[in-house]
């Protein structure tokens, strides 16, 4: 399919040309050093373009692919690559889509960004995908004879870049098309200058998103993709895994094996066969967590330090709602809603973020939770009604640390060893009637 192309400017003011294919839920992949769209069009290219877009586009998703600034339809100059640079590309593209939460896939030159955007707004990415990543640009160029090969051949770029293209397109093709191979490196040419390319390798090598990694609180697919031997080397991608809280780490070692991978790790159990997000409806277990003195913490700790916090908040919870069957409804901003279909796990969750929270230091984290359960009303990718509102106020109305829950909630998880006290009847503001509310006590004694 031929995209169509539009332009988003970054904060700095440079043009950064995007595609949007398909429609559905949101994937966007961050852009690598040649840029996306440029090599998306080369007849025939599946392994060194965005591979899978075509086929996320035919699983009901769109997909978002761009050229970062220096590559392909965007910008020439200035030609900038730093983290902060290609953060600003991505940012600029994601936020002029306006479809906010989205899938962020990053790959090669594009994973650090990737990174970077998740840990950085972690309530605008439902799900992270790490194709052939690295966290440091001085690994990558070390990992495998094709990575350090760039680095001798980036010497050659002004005086023969006919030549490097040239080596650089087929031997990603395996030497097997030359034809295809002569297309592939005119499309390089086409899409940056040796000067870009040469400065572009340059700060490649100074990517480092490491200390990043632990604050990524959002779920991750790290791939290893044995398809591109030459890419990327197993030494990179599981050490990568292991420093994301929760990552998943798998190898494929063709298309297929790829595209279910990616797919499956998209959909979510409550997904329907498209990939799109479908709220648990019938009876269910709401839970909403805030953090405590929220304004107070930015004032203290300036932005910078209480979005720290915000992230450690987004990784205990999510860590606990996959081991408790819970469901991400929406980040809040200062919180996070989710649904359960059961009582007794929405517990359980609860119990094991309040402890996650208090196993946190040195920093001063403190959440409020509350639950209500009830039959709520699923509207595009969310829950409304009675039993959600009284959710959110039960929560407004508990302390740091504390638990509290409805009736209903303490009644249907009953018998199942949980310690409630009754705290008595309060009007939750909104309400005509009171409620009768009850702390979970989740320390031990």
């Amino acid at each position: 399919m031929e995209p169509r192309i539009q332009y988003a400017k970054t904060a700095d003011g440079v043009s950064i040309a995007y595609a949007t294919l398909g429609k559905g839920p949101p994937v966007v992949y961050s852009a690598v050093l040649w840029g996306d769209i440029t090599l998306y069009q080369t007849a025939g290219d599946k392994r060194f373009g965005p591979a899978t877009a075509d086929h996320l586009v035919e699983c009901g998703r769109s997909v978002t692919l761009y050229d970062g600034r220096g590559s392909g339809l965007s910008d020439r100059v200035p030609a900038e690559f730093s983290l902060e640079a290609r953060l600003s590309d991505l940012e600029a593209v994601i936020d002029a889509l306006g479809t906010a939460p989205i899938d962020l896939v990053g790959r090669l030159q594009g994973s650090p960004a990737a990174v970077a955007y998740a840990a950085k707004h972690p309530d605008r990415v439902c799900h992270l995908v790490l194709w052939n990543a690295f966290a440091r640009g001085t690994d990558y160029y070390t990992a495998t004879p094709y990575t350090r090969s760039i680095r001798a051949f980036a010497a050659a770029a002004s005086d023969d870049w006919e030549f490097l293209t040239l080596t650089v397109a087929n031997w990603v093709l395996g030497f097997s098309d030359l034809e295809h191979g002569r297309n592939l490196a005119a499309s390089l040419r086409e899409s940056m200058t040796s000067e870009s390319y040469l400065k572009g390798t340059e700060a490649a090598l100074d990517l480092d998103v490491s200390d990043l990694l632990p604050h990524v609180a959002v779920p991750t697919l790290v791939i290893r993709d044995a398809i591109q031997e030459f890419a990327a080397a197993p030494e990179l991608a599981k050490p990568l895994a292991s420093r994301i809280p929760g990552a998943q780490f798998v190898t494929v070692n063709s298309i297929g094996a790829f595209q279910s991978a990616i797919m499956e790790f998209l959909s979510d159990a409550a997904a329907d066969p498209r990939g799109e997000y479908v709220p648990r409806t019938g009876l269910v277990t709401i839970l909403f967590t805030d953090l405590a003195s929220s304004t107070a913490l930015t004032q203290r700790l300036g932005d910078a330090g209480a979005q720290e916090l915000v992230r450690a908040h987004n990784a205990i919870v999510r860590q606990a709602l996959a081991a408790y069957d819970g469901s991400e409804v929406k980040h809040t901003g200062d919180g996070i809603m989710a649904s359960f279909p059961t009582a007794s796990g929405a517990l359980e969750c609860a119990i094991a973020i309040q402890q996650g929270v208090a196993a946190h230091h040195p920093d001063p984290l403190a959440v409020h939770i509350g639950l209500n359960a009830g039959e709520p009303v699923a509207e595009e990718s969310d829950l409304f009604g009675t039993s959600v509102q009284l959710a959110r106020r039960i929560c407004d109305h508990a302390e740091a640390g504390q638990i509290l829950v409805s009736n209903v909630v303490r009644e249907l998880s009953a018998g199942k060893g949980f310690l409630f006290a009754d705290i008595g009847e309060v009007l939750p503001k909104g309400f005509e009637d009171p409620v009768r509310l009850f702390e979970v006590r989740w320390q031990a004694t």
